[in-house]
């Protein structure tokens, strides 16, 4: 059996890629039913972000190619137009990358908190769509925990770093006073309510918050003192926005080119920053070509987040220790799956002797022989079954002076003689 993490992110693929491959929350369950399906495939989760679409799978020997022609025949992709994005590991570098990946050393912005949530959904999905079996179930346990040691024995989340924060930060360059502008935010999920968490540290004039659901946009409103639109009120509203900051779950643009234009033109040419952060993207690329818009996406943050990458390097050395030591004990564990287990062995072997004995001592009680009859014949019997392979094999271990043996004999059952002597006293 092989462990295999085959994906793609935001160093290796563009933007547009991405898109292409991204897993919506509603279609995962069937895209998790159908790879679990395909001849070789033993289990399946699957970790689908604004920054990375990643599979990650146990097969069988030689069906290791499987979840990468899933992928292509599923997104509707030729091989060509996707394997040089795509990055592959196996078994040991499949783990190291999963624990790296939900520790946040292999995010956007070094650390950041939120992927570890997006990991924990990822297995969330899998376990209720019955695509989890031991091995990667407790490699899911294994990250959650690798995840929580690092966050509590390291600095690596000291300071408030995420995409939402880096949005506000390249917001806060371009208008030198947040107290002066009114910012417009477009969804109302968890990036959303750190970007309005961060505005309001920042003193931001006005909030809007647009959502599909208006009562979700009003509750995330109230909690910033922010003012709560549909996504149908956008138009009314978007001349007022200085700043946008879009993140939804949407498959198609909610902010149009055309809605943008007509917004700017009644703002009298006043530029308009957006910031799209969304995968999809929820702005139509071509807004970039307005004048006076200023239009960035997920992708453009990347100069501010190298700013903050400076003070996280060495708690990110610290975890990666972390991280090796962790991976070595969980291929331990993986690499015993298929070796025998002698213990396993022993116990079959122990259950088999005790169950033969006990049916004969029942028969005995059957043929109307005393309990005491039973029970001696029970405990005689068991303890010769029992004793009878060791004991001959010892007895051939001191023929041929076996000390090895004996010795190792002496430590497994505590019979060595000061072991022996300290009982007794």
């Amino acid at each position: 059996m092989a462990l295999i993490a085959l994906g793609l992110n935001h160093l290796t693929a563009p933007v547009a890629l991405r898109e292409r491959v991204a897993f919506p929350p509603e279609a995962t369950a069937g895209a998790l039913a159908g790879l679990a399906a395909e001849p070789g495939v033993r289990e399946a989760a699957i970790l689908s972000t604004c920054n990375r679409t990643e599979l990650y799978c146990t097969v069988e020997p030689g069906a290791e190619h499987v979840p990468a022609g899933w992928l292509h025949r599923h997104r509707e992709l030729t091989s060509a137009r996707v394997d040089e994005f795509l990055y592959r590991h196996h078994d040991a570098d499949a783990v190291r990358h999963l624990f790296r990946v939900a520790t946040g050393l292999e995010s956007m912005v070094l650390g950041e908190p939120q992927i570890l949530g997006q990991v924990k959904d990822a297995y969330a999905y899998a376990r209720d769509a019955h695509t989890l079996k031991a091995p990667l179930e407790r490699l899911f346990q294994n990250t959650f925990a690798v995840a929580k040691r690092v966050r509590s024995d390291t600095r690596i989340g000291a300071n408030p770093v995420s995409v939402a924060f880096t949005a506000v930060r390249l917001a806060e360059r371009v208008f030198a006073d947040l107290g002066e502008a009114c910012v417009l935010l477009i969804g109302a999920g968890e990036t959303v309510e750190l970007a309005a968490r961060h505005l309001v540290e920042a003193k931001a004039r006005r909030l809007i918050v647009a959502n599909r659901t208006l009562d979700n946009a009003q509750a995330l409103a109230t909690r910033f003192g922010g003012y709560a639109i549909s996504l149908s009120d956008i138009e009314k509203h978007l001349a007022e926005a200085d700043v946008v900051i879009a993140s939804t779950a949407s498959r198609e643009p909610v902010l149009l080119r055309d809605q943008v234009a007509a917004a700017i033109a009644a703002r009298k040419r006043k530029p308009m920053f957006i910031v799209d952060i969304a995968v999809p993207r929820d702005v139509e690329p071509s807004t970039a070509e307005i004048e006076d818009v200023y239009l960035y996406t997920i992708d453009d943050l990347r100069e501010i987040i190298d700013d903050n990458l400076r003070s996280r390097r060495e708690a990110a050395r610290e975890a990666e220790a972390m991280i090796e030591l962790s991976v070595e004990h969980f291929m331990g564990w993986w690499r015993a799956l298929d070796a025998r287990n002698p213990v396993v062995d022993l116990r079959r072997v122990a259950e088999a002797n005790r169950d033969e004995t006990l049916a004969k001592a029942q028969a005995l009680l059957a043929r109307g022989k005393s309990p005491e009859e039973a029970l001696a014949f029970l405990a005689n019997t068991l303890t010769n079954k029992l004793l009878h392979a060791p004991s001959a094999n010892l007895r051939a271990a001191a023929l041929r002076g076996d000390d090895e043996l004996l010795r190792a004999a002496e430590r497994l059952f505590d019979t060595a003689p000061a072991a022996s002597a300290e009982r007794e006293r």
